[in-house]
């Protein structure tokens, strides 16, 4: 791909993940070509994924020709020549001195400064390579490389250790033979996968440019738009009015306006810099047209376009053109009308075509197709950035990118501005209402429990603390045949989304029935139903995008031995089961066929229809217990009526669907940080400790930064005490509000240790409660007054640790 940067020349970047042996041999051979086609030494550098040469303005030519470039008969040749003048030549050539002991490291018992060492190699080079060493307006290109031990090592050691010669010999005979496609992308910006390259550290580089004088500083890089202009927010009429005041002109004397003009090309009288006008009209420097009855002001160095533009206008004073520009092509049309309308979208803010039309004189259709020449080059913006411009609905309007992002960030700037942060006290208080923890702010019956479910989906508790400790305490008079409901309607499904524990770990347990193996044995007692166990609830519409957000590409490990190898076969081959149909199929007992079905749900790999399935294993050792004399007593077909809860609300097993390869992340991530704002109604990092995610805090950042583009969330400092960005919902940012102006009343509010909302020692000073069923936090206006050894402190002192 190849672009412009800020200094008017053009960065190649060839992506070729090849590594970085063969891109800097390709890298090094394309620039010594350019030198001797253009007499040029350019900048480069490569890396394993790319490579970038600096070109000038004056460098031309069709990207179609850079793989024409090199030969495969004269690579080697020519990566010879190249290497010479390297950094790579000079440092490879001490290192052999140093080998060979030409070059001493130690002198005398005393270590040879390396400064004196540098000294004696190049001595050394000026002895047996006198042309490497000469001055370069004596030496004859190409360098004859002469027959010296030294100087052969030397070289081998850069074209097969530093590059790879080879390879970039079969790759340039795969250009030649159409075996390796190549496609050629000019393009307005630096595309992402450039980013990288353009801003490489100094092992990158294949010249001695330092840091501070690369090229590649000068390639202004997107920023300030996080999406894409067509999905901004409105933007606030205020900002836009300030950046046009910004950019106003307003000349000050007659060689502010002789600037303007050329910058404009051509701009409407102005009564009010006739003075200065006079001034340049006196000395030849500017002369005014009447187009449409409007009268227009240009520079003489414009006449040329001006004449282009309005073929046959008369200027007037009718000034010669320059003598120093009479030597220059003149533009045409579409150029010099692309050039007017640039400089007038460079300080107009957002315009439609119609309003950039009226005040020159041109036809609408002249000016909407420099637009598109503009937009295309990525100096021009399209979108409806205010929704009361004229003309909009048909036309659209136009932006300078770099106007568009100085708007938006002076609209983010006064949206932030407006948010006063609070306590972290107040801000515990918000989320207990906010969670429906608080009293008054509890949800109700069978529609509460899908309420409670979409907001703390994704959110992984120990299995007993779901209803007894979460559910309970945010849903009045929680029945669990409602939990129950919301999973056979086939809204609601429960398993483990992080990735379950690996065989390995699950190597020890209690003696076997006959005929089981040790190994078997052991992997089974890892597998008693456990409280602790972690679950999660979810939609079942969201849950694929919530497996790639916890497991990522990790693969959930599944056992190959023992009852739950045998139980995943069973669901496998004959999909989803009852209880009672795993146990006929299987030659196990039913605890054992409980026991492996725990250890699958530890996993990950099996869930049920109902959360019945759940309580049920919980209690299959107490069942078992009470039931294995009355068991132990029939030896025929008939098994009777087992003990333990109903098979309706239980339903079938099934396996629990694996986690996909992500596809897009950027969708993922946003799909995230929704959810994340749904939970917390604010979003900085701190709260991620909560939370069980494969998704890196950054790419989720990113997603909140567009989101707050396109107006979605409100970006600020909503909590006092927290570095970092944070970010909150529209309706959130009023309910913070809300409890800020509402003052401390004493109220109490209690929560299991296992709830989302036990945040002592993350939001708070002091330890971190662990997350126990037996456990409480109580907090009283948002301060933890009870930590796990159930201590006692005042409100005074909380208060006082707290703020």
């Amino acid at each position: 791909e190849r672009f412009f940067d800020e200094a008017g020349g053009m960065q190649l970047v060839v992506h070729a993940p090849l590594g970085g042996r063969i891109n800097r041999a390709l890298c090094l051979a394309l620039r010594k070509k350019f030198c001797r086609s253009f007499n040029f030494e350019l900048q480069a550098a490569a890396n394993d994924d790319a490579m970038v040469l600096s070109l000038g303005p004056h460098h031309s030519f069709p990207l179609e020709s850079v793989p024409r470039f090199l030969n495969s008969n004269q690579v080697a040749e020519t990566l010879a020549q190249a290497a010479l003048a390297s950094p790579m030549f000079t440092a490879r050539w001490r290192w052999n001195l140093n080998r060979s002991l030409a070059v001493l490291r130690f002198k005398g018992g005393k270590r040879n400064p390396p400064p004196i060492q540098r000294m004696e190699a190049d001595d050394l080079m000026a002895a047996v390579f006198p042309n490497q060493a000469a001055c370069q307006e004596n030496v004859t290109f190409p360098i004859e490389i002469p027959d010296h031990p030294l100087v052969a090592q030397t070289m081998d050691d850069c074209l097969n250790e530093g590059m790879d010669v080879a390879g970039l010999e079969r790759l340039v005979r795969g250009f030649e033979g159409g075996g390796v496609r190549t496609r050629f992308v000019d393009t307005s910006e630096p595309s992402p996968l450039a980013h990288e390259i353009l801003n490489g550290r100094p092992f990158t580089f294949l010249d001695d440019a330092p840091l501070e004088e690369r090229r590649t500083r000068a390639v202004a890089l997107r920023r300030g738009l996080p999406v894409e202009a067509r999905e901004l927010a409105e933007l606030d009429p205020e900002a836009i009015e300030r950046v046009r005041a910004e950019e106003r002109p307003n000349p000050r004397d007659a060689e502010e306006l002789h600037d303007h003009l050329l910058a404009f090309v051509l701009y409407p009288a102005q009564p009010g810099w006739a003075r200065h006008f006079e001034a340049l009209a006196a000395q030849g420097r500017a002369a005014e047209i009447k187009r449409a009855g409007a009268v227009l002001w240009c520079a003489t160095e414009r006449r040329r376009a001006v004449e282009a533009i309005y073929p046959g206008a008369k200027l007037h004073p009718d000034v010669p053109f320059p003598p120093a520009l009479a030597r220059e092509p003149a533009p045409d049309r579409q150029a010099a009308i692309r050039e007017l309308i640039r400089g007038h979208l460079d300080r107009a803010g957002p315009a439609t075509p119609t309003s950039l039309a009226a005040p020159v004189g041109l036809e609408v259709s002249d000016v909407s197709l420099a637009l598109a020449d503009l937009e295309a080059e990525g100096f021009a913006l399209r979108g409806e950035f205010e929704s009361n411009a004229p003309g909009l609905p048909a036309e659209g309007q136009f932006c300078a990118r770099r106007l568009l992002a100085r708007i938006h960030r002076y609209t983010r700037d006064r949206l932030r501005g407006e948010i006063e942060p609070v306590s972290a006290a107040d801000f515990i208080r918000f989320l207990l209402r906010w969670q429906h923890v608080a009293p008054g702010a509890r949800c109700a019956g069978r529609k509460g429990v899908s309420e409670i479910v979409e907001q703390l989906q994704g959110f992984e508790l120990a299995a007993g603390a779901w209803e007894e400790g979460v559910f309970a305490a945010r849903i009045e008079g929680y029945q669990p045949e409602w939990l129950d409901a919301a999973c056979l309607s086939g809204q609601v499904t429960w398993g483990r989304l992080s990735p379950g524990v690996g065989s390995a770990a699950e190597r020890r347990g209690p003696p076997d029935a006959e005929g089981s193996s040790e190994l078997d044995s052991e992997v089974r007692l890892k597998a008693v139903p456990s409280r602790a166990t972690p679950l999660a609830f979810v939609l079942r519409s969201d849950l694929p995008w919530l497996l790639q957000a916890h497991r990522g590409p990790v693969a959930v490990a599944e056992p190959t031995v023992g009852a739950a190898a045998e139980v995943l076969a069973q669901l496998t081959e004959g999909g989803a089961l009852f209880h009672a149909e795993l146990v006929g199929r299987l030659a196990r007992l039913p605890v054992e066929v409980e026991e492996g079905l725990w250890a699958l749900v530890a996993r990950g790999r099996v869930s049920a229809d109902g959360f019945q399935a759940v309580r049920s294993l919980l209690g299959a050792r107490e069942r078992w217990a009470r039931t294995r004399a009355r068991e132990r007593a029939r030896r025929g077909l008939r098994r009777g009526l087992r003990e333990g809860p109903a098979g309706g609300a239980e339903g079938r097993w099934s396996l629990f669907p694996l986690s996909a390869p992500v596809e897009d992340s950027d969708r993922l991530a946003e799909a995230l940080a929704e959810q994340l704002l749904a939970r917390w109604g604010v979003v900085f990092r701190e709260l991620m400790t909560r939370e069980n995610l494969a998704v890196p805090w950054r790419d989720v950042v990113w997603a909140l930064r567009r989101l707050e583009a396109r107006g979605s969330v409100r970006g600020g400092r909503f909590v006092a005490g927290f570095s970092g960005e944070q970010f909150a919902l529209p309706e959130a940012v009023e309910s913070v509000r809300a409890v800020r102006r509402r003052p401390p009343d004493g109220e109490e509010v209690r929560v299991s240790a296992s709830d989302p909302l036990n945040l002592v020692g993350i939001l708070t000073p002091g330890p971190r409660v662990p997350a126990s069923r037996s456990q409480f936090v109580l907090y009283r206006d948002g301060v933890p007054l009870r930590s796990q050894e159930g201590r006692e402190e005042t409100p005074e002192t909380a208060a006082v640790v707290l703020h």
